[in-house]
């Protein structure tokens, strides 16, 4: 990802913009002669642009002067009709097509873990939490499987996104094709595998660059969320799971017991560039009348910093899921930590199935399930004993509340709904 953005990776796309609009002006006649001899010399000098520019102070000028000192005389026909916004955005462009072609490998190979792992533990029980307090039991698959489908969302928004800054323009200094024909720029944006700009002004609208980094900005957000759940998971007073800790690794440099959730520490933190980046994007849509140059410098920092994060993100996180500790025994132990109250629900729904008010119901089930809280006593044994509830519960009744079968048998129907068949 990395080279994507580098100088000679960024000065070769303008080259190749500029050998595009070559090719096509020659098609038509206009430079004929000059189109070969361009083709066979048109090269640069990464640090003779960096030279060049010292003196000129424009990234684009310092780059077509040292194209001209390997075309010669031939260069005339270089840039010819084009303002520089009109090489640097088509360019970036195709820097953006690369770049998501990786985002989105990395996007496929992150699906496949999750889809892997929720079937391996689509029938782990453990308890799910609301407000960080025991809720109801769930299962360690069916958390992966809301992770997957997330994954498949940030896929889609991805592939939109990338489509949406697909996009080339030729239209010159102010988007008017004072220069050029419009049926020139569609020519050089379909061999570029570009889709022409409906409508510019010297840029090309930076909306789009806003929405990819709105997606960039999504799916780090959704991995930041799983690197959380392994720290509030890995935690010990909880220990259900906890990121693989290798051999000759260190946890802490003054408490050699310490095995500390690093790697999803890192995936939190650096999360937090990426949406901030995002910040940066929206602001750069407003620019004055035709153009300014306030987003490039920006756009400079941002869209490589964002791509390649991402891309690290990803790999990091899958990594993460692939060789993640899963402790079912502990799981089974915090599930049972509450002495049954996680079940205080379906009892409740079973007290109301019977014709019991719903506010009397509740009544009588908080009651006992506040004495579990106050005196740490089993809450089906209270249960058991409340003559109000056996009055419309017998014994196998209650027994059935508190089963996990109840409460988890349609984990199959949500798996068949997220991974079909």
């Amino acid at each position: 990802m990395g080279q994507i953005w580098s100088p000679e990776n960024k000065f070769r796309k303008w080259l190749e913009v500029e050998l595009a609009c070559v090719d096509v002006l020659a098609e038509r006649g206009v430079i004929p002669r000059a189109a070969r001899v361009i083709r066979e010399k048109a090269d640069f000098d990464v640090s003779r642009i960096d030279e060049i520019e010292r003196e000129v102070k424009h990234d684009v000028v310092a780059f077509t002067t040292s194209v001209a000192e390997h075309v010669g005389p031939e260069s005339r026909y270089v840039h010819y009709g084009l303002t520089s916004s009109d090489v640097v955005d088509t360019a970036l462009a195709l820097q953006l097509k690369e770049a998501s072609e990786i985002l989105t490998e990395g996007l496929a190979g992150f699906l496949k873990v999750l889809e892997r792992r929720a079937h391996e533990f689509k029938r782990t029980v453990m308890v799910g939490r609301t407000h960080g307090i025991h809720a109801e039991p769930t299962t360690l698959g069916l958390k992966l499987a809301v992770w997957y489908e997330e994954a498949r969302r940030n896929q889609r928004r991805l592939r939109a996104a990338a489509e949406c800054v697909r996009v080339g323009k030729l239209s010159g200094a102010v988007g008017t094709f004072a220069h050029l024909d419009p049926t020139v720029e569609e020519a050089v944006c379909r061999s570029l595998g570009l889709q022409p700009d409906p409508v510019s002004t010297q840029i090309v609208q930076r909306d789009r660059h806003a929405e990819y980094l709105s997606a960039l900005a999504l799916i780090a957000a959704s991995l930041e969320k799983i690197a959380t759940e392994v720290r509030g998971l890995q935690r010990t007073e909880v220990r259900e799971v906890e990121e693989y800790f290798s051999a000759g690794q260190k946890g802490s440099s003054a408490m050699p017991h310490k095995r500390n959730p690093v790697t999803s520490e890192q995936i939190s933190g650096l999360a937090r560039v990426v949406r901030s980046n995002l910040l940066a994007g929206l602001e750069n849509i407003t620019l004055w009348h035709e153009r300014d140059i306030s987003h490039s410098s920006v756009e400079r920092v941002i869209l490589p910093d964002s791509t390649i994060l991402v891309d690290y993100l990803l790999a990091r996180t899958t990594r993460l899921l692939e060789k993640l500790l899963v402790y079912p025994e502990r799981m089974v132990e915090n599930l049972n930590m509450t002495k049954g109250l996680i079940f205080s629900g379906q009892l409740l729904l079973d007290l109301t199935r019977k014709g019991v008010s719903r506010e009397e119901a509740y009544r009588w089930v908080q009651r006992n399930a506040m004495r579990v809280w106050s005196e740490r006593v089993d809450f089906k044994s209270l249960v058991l004993q409340d003559e109000e509830i056996l009055q419309h519960l017998s014994r196998s009744e209650i027994e059935t509340s508190f089963g996990l079968e109840h409460q988890l048998r349609h984990v199959d129907a949500v798996f068949e709904r997220v991974f079909g068949g």
